[in-house]
């Protein structure tokens, strides 16, 4: 009797077990939660995969990952030339800094009104903390940095780390670095469609056979490079998207470079010239768009202040001089200038109604 009174109790509990999961059923969805527990994203969650997905820019530029895992995401190049959708191309300009862009107002007003063709991307040291404003281009555009040093493998790791963050952004086709020393020479429109419409990308890549050039050369560095192939330039580049994928996916020359291509081997001034001159050198217009004064003498260019920013001065940067675009001779060689210290803000303010506004310079101008 005990026996069957224990074996009545737990077919009671078990029928009530039932009860229970039958009634339970009806305020959950079974079939849901057995999807969600098989599921891998995506498409799970009800999500549904569309073409937006993958061309909207990121929200923010903010992320952990590793330059390894950023390098790697960037690398993925579409292999179609044609966009399958309606594609507004966008200049990526990139600022490599130690900390403040004190020349951001007069980027403010270089930018206004062209939202949509531009992205801004700022490297500075990982401890700096920007205070821009809401209103501004900046505010909310300083990329996960990593320290830089002059002359050292961790620049160009800093320029790549610029590349491959702007890459994220499937709308950015061309890419421009710049310093927070750099202004621009035109306006918005005059610049990007310069940018935008040349078949060439705009690094500097020559053979200096002086102590500077040839000199730097170290013999270790065969079989990928041999001292005929060596080349020199200025680091501020333009590049566009098909380069800029190449120089963040490189890992032929970068050990090279890093390990035989130390002070008083500059790596910034060989590493980018000599890598496209043996690669690519169809691709690049061989010639810098921002101009320097190198007439003071020193190893390192002019610096102009609050008393050197005139009207004769600005005129000095941009006027003729002679230049190739798209294989035809133009006037507009240069399109930005540096080095300007915090000083020269308040002059250049006064005078950017004319140096951004330029009304004699038509867009199509450059041929």
């Amino acid at each position: 009797m005990k026996i069957i009174l224990l074996f009545t109790l737990f077919l009671a509990i078990g029928l009530c077990f039932l009860i229970l999961s039958m009634h339970m059923a009806g305020f959950f969805d079974l079939d849901a939660i057995i999807k969600r527990a098989r599921c891998v994203p995506p498409p799970c969650h009800g999500e549904e995969i569309t073409l937006d997905r993958w061309i909207k820019p990121p929200t923010n530029v903010t992320h952990n990952m590793t330059d390894e895992e950023l390098f790697w995401r960037a690398s993925l190049l579409p292999q179609v030339d044609k966009y399958p959708y309606e594609r507004v191309p966008k200049v990526a300009f990139m600022f490599l800094t130690r900390g403040p862009l004190p020349l951001s107002p007069l980027w403010d007003s270089f930018f206004r009104g062209h939202q949509g063709k531009y992205s801004i991307y700022v490297h500075a040291l990982p401890n700096y903390r920007p205070d821009f404003p809401s209103t501004s281009a900046f505010y909310g555009r300083q990329i996960p940095s990593q320290v830089a040093e002059w002359g050292k493998m961790s620049m160009c790791d800093a320029e790549r780390r610029l590349l491959a963050n702007a890459l994220l952004d499937m709308a950015n086709e061309r890419f421009v670095l710049l310093s927070e020393s750099c202004i621009p020479l035109y306006n918005f429109s005059v610049i990007y469609d310069y940018l935008i419409h040349s078949r060439h990308s705009f690094v500097g890549s020559f053979d200096d056979p002086g102590r500077d050039g040839r000199g730097r050369y170290n013999p270790n560095m065969v079989p990928q490079v041999h001292i005929t192939q060596w080349r020199k330039g200025a680091q501020w580049f333009e590049v566009d998207r098909k380069l800029a994928v190449f120089l963040v996916q490189d890992t032929k020359y970068y050990p090279k470079f890093k390990e035989f291509c130390k002070p008083a081997c500059y790596v910034d001034e060989h590493y980018f010239p000599t890598m496209l001159n043996i690669e690519l050198p169809q691709r690049i217009a061989n010639r810098s768009v921002t101009w320097v004064d190198w007439s003071r003498g020193g190893s390192h260019p002019a610096t102009f202040g609050r008393d050197d920013i005139t009207a004769a001065f600005l005129k000095r940067t941009v006027e003729a001089k002679n230049c190739v675009y798209n294989d035809q001779s133009t006037s507009i060689c240069f399109l930005f200038a540096r080095k300007f210290a915090p000083s020269a803000l308040e002059p250049l303010l006064q005078f950017a109604p004319i140096l951004l506004g330029f009304d004699h310079y038509k867009s199509n101008s450059q041929t």
